[in-house]
């Protein structure tokens, strides 16, 4: 007899199975009893008729215990009622693995209960289906830059130095001097692309920010893609061209979970529609003051409210260009004909989600980049290396950072970026 996965249940109609699961929910009413079945890779509905199985198969059928292990032995059968379109008819159950007063019970219970239990709340149809959304724009990234001539390059978690300064990181010790934990890989990416010409990163980054929002992580994911011999313009074309293939990749692998978490896959089709508008940090900051936002100066950072405006006033991810320089990081390349704003970008992710990707062009000329590095208060022994770059053969060059946790937050429809990721750090949590 052959054991098979849930997810493949509609290659086996009219075929009598093995499958390895566990009880989700159960609900009996007199001569049948109804298991709601998971094993990993789906849900699905268990069906035991008390006539056709022993007496003792149907006791053990309605006592079974929320999360007992099982193996279940019967015959594939479409259930057009179902989410998942499938059922399994049982005739034989053995419990591989008893569970006793699980916690997480179908009742309501609060976040702070469900994060102490994270380990266990991944098991619920909701969490797993995000899950393998976020599977999925993993996949996806690879075959994306693969296909695009990109080279993957990993950089190092423990740095000396940092991109944005070191007031948000975490400080270490590295034996007889100080360290710290990656808050990105970008300026090894850009010694990477004069080595490879097209690299992309893909591991996780860490910031030690004193922050409580739905869109902050202390511990997340980023790709950083870097390319030599490219202007931003370049770079704005390969950031909506991922985006949209992320988006149409879950929407072609992606049905079941979008089914369970009731996203529109009509909403995220619009998504796949390229180019993404484009708007300037002038226009937008224009853009809100004229909409009532007395709040915001020419200067200023945005904040989630304004985020959400100026997003809510497209129908797709938006760029926001060319940003002040004054509130931007010490490598981004000076606008040529302005010295108050830099040539970057941030797209702006509909629905209300906040900035997905950041990007810039770099700057090229040595002297600028060093007075950059000493006007942030930065050592410039410290960034040594990273001068180099533009010592020996430099070129223009562009890329970007995309959140891999905001991302899934958006595409799977979620509230909150906590359930985008397995195990969330956050302010105040770090268990389990």
């Amino acid at each position: 007899m052959e054991r098979i996965q849930i997810i493949d249940a509609k290659n086996h109609v009219g075929q009598t199975v093995q499958i390895g699961a566990w009880v989700a929910n159960k609900r009996s009413s007199g001569k049948i009893a109804f298991l709601q079945l998971r094993d990993g890779t789906a849900y699905f509905q268990g069906v035991v008729v008390k006539s056709e199985v022993a007496e003792e198969t149907f006791q053990l059928a309605k006592n079974l215990n929320q999360e007992t292990a099982v193996l279940i032995t019967g015959e594939i059968r479409e259930d057009t009622r179902s989410k998942f379109g499938y059922e399994i008819g049982i005739a034989g159950i053995e419990v591989v693995g008893e569970s006793h007063e699980y916690p997480i019970t179908p009742k309501e219970h609060g976040t702070d209960f469900l994060m102490d239990h994270r380990h266990l709340w991944l098991r619920s149809s909701k969490q797993h289906a995000i899950m393998q959304i976020r599977n999925e724009l993993i996949r996806a990234t690879y075959e994306f830059f693969n296909q695009n001539g990109f080279v993957k390059i990993d950089p190092p978690i423990l740095t000396g130095s940092a991109p944005e300064g070191t007031t948000d990181l975490f400080e270490t010790n590295y034996f007889d001097q100080k360290a710290y934990l990656s808050q990105s890989g970008q300026l090894y990416m850009e010694a990477a692309a004069m080595a490879f010409g097209k690299v992309f990163s893909f591991g996780p980054t860490f910031r030690a920010e004193k922050s409580k929002t739905r869109r902050h992580l202390i511990e997340f994911w980023m790709i950083e893609p870097e390319m030599a011999f490219a202007h931003q313009e370049e770079s704005l074309e390969v950031q909506e061209q991922y985006v949209a293939f992320l988006v149409q990749s879950v929407l072609d692998n992606c049905d079941y979970a979008l089914h369970v978490l009731e996203r529109d896959r009509n909403v995220l089709e619009k998504y796949t529609q390229l180019p993404f508008p484009r708007i300037s940090y002038d226009d937008a900051i224009e853009l809100l003051k004229k909409n009532g936002f007395e709040d915001i100066e020419w200067g200023d950072d945005f904040g989630s409210p304004h985020e959400t405006f100026i997003a809510n006033s497209f129908d797709r991810p938006v760029f926001i260009l060319n940003y002040p320089k004054a509130i931007k990081p010490f490598y981004m390349k000076p606008h040529p004909t302005r010295e108050d704003v830099v040539i970057c970008a941030d797209m702006i992710a509909p629905e209300g989600y906040g900035e997905i990707i950041g990007g810039s062009e770099r700057a090229t000329d040595y002297e600028y980049l060093l007075e950059q590095i000493k006007t942030h208060g930065l050592d410039p022994e410290e960034y040594a290396w990273y001068l180099d770059l533009r010592k020996y053969g430099s070129v223009p060059h562009a890329g970007f950072g995309l959140g891999l946790e905001r991302t899934v937050t958006w595409l799977a429809g979620i509230e909150h970026v906590r359930e985008a990721i397995p195990f969330p750090r956050l302010l105040n949590r770090i268990y389990p």
